[in-house]
């Protein structure tokens, strides 16, 4: 283990400010990093989306990203020297250390929303230049003092190191690892100790996939108190890659034993983590209510408060249909100290033509026809229940035309009764389509640009809404409550004076630098 100088430390596993933060303690609040700072200096921006995360004499922050989490306690179970280390800490132990081990949720801003705020503004996200600060630094220490120190970069993001080849020369990369990491980490590391040469990228596929047994736990706090309960997703959206991971259900005392981690550490409040919580349990598509009470019932034992990572509205709709899952579990989550939840979900299109070609089993057991009523009817439920769905959106699908975003358009509109918020994203190649081509904002339609009024409209005043009535509620958050508030208001403004013509505009007058700016190849 490392020591107060830094010596004895062989691997340092990190990842730069704008992850390695608690965001207040609101994770809604880290998705302003993936913006840059409009209407508020830059600095008041990171105060509010990012502040620093208290450390220990040795530079190991209190709470750390899960995925690194999981990282750093495959090492240690495996016997070797790795811990998290903050990003200002580093260099207390880099001239020593064998290995820096990365991850990140979008290196380089990439990802939606990020890319959809920078083009959209012609300014740099928050994220992608607080991670090119810091990987360059890293790159310096490198340089200077470690020459042999090996650069392995991973996590959600990490296909986005093989759209930027010129970061890889430039900040020395040694190895890319995409996929599930814990298995393909321990290899690593005893090569690196060998002095064993190192692949360029390494694809974790399913047979390198742990099995339950195989995932280690959590051994320090996570970020924001979260925990996976799961992995894998049996629908298999063809723009996704989480298609490609077998499913695991975590048990009841794998779970117990992270929430007692966190709890121990102080965090009181968590996030339940898979692509689709409400399938925790599930024979294939059908919810398991019983199971998931036992959880919520569970993790309510522990934490104040809590979230859903992510959830299908098909899994929403058909659950509480068929079993009354939402109110059941409503019931446990609800109560004085929590008066709403919330998740991510994926509406992606209205359109019941793409719907039926590109995710046919997203809507299952629903035909995929009905989309835009599943939608819709779970919207419903939803508000009803106090859960709150951040949903996303897709621009460019592959054989999109104008009639499936005016179809988009229409279901959006179907939508303003309901509390939510509603992201646009700019169809990225990923899963099955990872060979299609991007959408960029040159190709932009007229259709497209009043869908993006819209998601504007509808997202800035239930953001109003919610801030107001239900985030942020502590005198000590007030001050940064005011000034997101106040911040919303702008936008309000700029969203009803805005027209379809001047978003065309705007958009494609800056499209060009971004993506030069952005150095994909």
């Amino acid at each position: 283990m490392g020591h107060g100088n830094g010596a004895g430390l062989d691997f340092i596993i990190t990842t730069d400010r704008s992850m390695m933060s608690n965001h207040r303690g609101k994770e809604f609040l880290g998705f302003m990093t993936t913006a840059p700072a409009v209407g508020m200096p830059d600095f008041l921006w990171r105060w509010i989306a990012a502040p620093r995360v208290r450390v220990d004499s040795r530079g190991r922050p209190a709470q750390a990203p899960y995925g690194l989490r999981k990282v750093e306690a495959a090492l240690q179970d495996a016997g070797f020297s790795a811990e998290i280390i903050d990003p200002d800490h580093v260099d207390r132990y880099i001239k020593t250390a064998k290995a820096v081990l990365i991850g990140h949720h979008d290196y380089f801003a990439l990802n939606p929303p990020s890319i959809e705020y920078w083009m959209l503004t012609g300014k740099e996200p928050l994220n992608r230049r607080s991670f090119l600060s810091f990987i360059a630094k890293i790159a310096y220490y490198k340089k200077r003092y470690n020459p042999s120190l090996k650069v392995i970069v991973g996590g959600p993001a990490a296909w986005q190191w093989l759209y930027s080849p010129t970061y890889v020369r430039k900040f020395m990369v040694d190895t890319i690892v995409e996929g599930e990491a814990e298995r393909i980490v321990t290899w690593l590391a005893r090569r690196i100790l060998e002095g064993s040469p190192l692949p360029r990228y390494i694809l974790s596929g399913p047979r390198d996939s742990p099995s339950l047994e195989e995932i280690p736990l959590i051994k320090a706090p996570s970020i924001n108190g979260l925990i996976e309960i799961m992995r894998g997703c049996p629908r298999g959206c063809s723009f996704c890659s989480v298609t490609y991971k077998s499913i695991r259900y975590y048990t009841l005392d794998m779970i117990e034993r992270e929430l007692q981690v966190n709890v121990r550490g102080g965090v009181r409040g968590g996030i339940l983590h898979s692509d689709d919580v409400p399938l925790y349990g599930a024979r294939g598509i059908i919810p398991n209510v019983e199971a998931l009470e036992k959880l919520h019932r569970l993790t309510k034992k522990y934490y104040r408060d809590f979230t859903w990572s992510h959830a299908a509205l098909a899994t929403v709709l058909y659950g509480e249909e068929r079993f009354r899952m939402l109110s059941r579990l409503a019931d446990i989550i609800l109560d004085d100290n929590q008066q709403y939840t919330g998740f991510q979900t994926g509406i992606e299109t209205g359109s019941r033509r793409l719907a039926k070609k590109i995710m046919p089993g997203k809507s299952a057991p629903y035909p995929p026809e009905k989309w835009p009523e599943v939608v819709v009817e779970a919207f419903s439920l939803l508000h009803d229940n106090y859960f709150i769905p951040a949903g996303t959106v897709i621009l460019g699908l592959p054989g999109e035309t104008p009639s499936d975003v005016v179809d988009t358009i229409q279901l959006v509109e179907d939508l303003k009764y309901y509390r939510s918020i509603l992201v646009p994203m700019f169809f990225v190649p990923l899963g099955s389509l990872r060979g299609e081509g991007w959408f960029k904002p040159v190709k932009m339609t007229l259709e497209h640009a009043e869908l993006l009024k819209k998601l504007m409209e509808h997202t800035t005043k239930w953001a109003r809404d919610i801030i107001s009535r239900f985030y942020m509620k502590s005198i000590i958050q007030t001050p940064a409550k005011i000034v997101l508030l106040r911040f919303i208001a702008k936008a309000e403004s700029f969203t009803r004076q805005i027209t379809a013509e001047d978003i065309m505009n705007y958009v494609e007058g800056n499209t060009r630098k971004t993506l030069e700016a952005a150095a994909v190849a």
